[in-house]
């Protein structure tokens, strides 16, 4: 398992960003690399949730499962996320910070069957690539997307 965690700001409310973050639905707005994503279970976002996204030229057998463990809004989103080839466990922490919000990602993730061997591929690249998520976050909030 590979620890992958760092933190952003973004200028939004605090509230604003944890909403858009925590309806995965919204994901293939700011990154690129989710072409679809959608809420599989009735009811609120919320604690239970569980959603499905494709990503990028993975197609079915990318599809990624995510199970929302603990949803306390407006600070605290823990996560569960299931593949085929991976399997990722950690937390999103949303604090005020001047008129903005500090984002904060702890995930501990891991490859899993004949993917796992890549495992130190996916340790060197991985914080870059969530990085890179939520840069894509910041720059559509930023540009008035919500």
């Amino acid at each position: 398992m590979a620890r992958i965690a760092g933190s952003i700001t973004i200028d939004a409310p605090v509230g604003e960003v944890f909403d858009l973050v925590a309806d995965e639905r919204n994901e293939p707005k700011y990154n690129p690399r989710i072409v679809h994503a959608e809420k599989v279970t009735e009811g609120p976002v919320g604690k239970g949730a569980r959603f499905v996204a494709e990503p990028k030229g993975m197609g079915a057998k990318g599809v990624m499962t995510m199970e929302m463990l603990e949803y306390e809004r407006p600070n605290r989103l823990h996560n569960a996320i299931r593949s085929s080839y991976m399997e990722v466990d950690g937390t999103l922490t949303f604090e005020e910070s001047g008129d903005g919000t500090r984002l904060s990602w702890d995930w501990e993730m891991g490859l899993v069957g004949p993917m796992r061997l890549l495992s130190p591929v996916l340790a060197a690249i991985g914080p870059r690539w969530e990085r890179r998520n939520w840069v894509g976050l910041k720059k559509y909030v930023e540009a008035g997307g919500r």
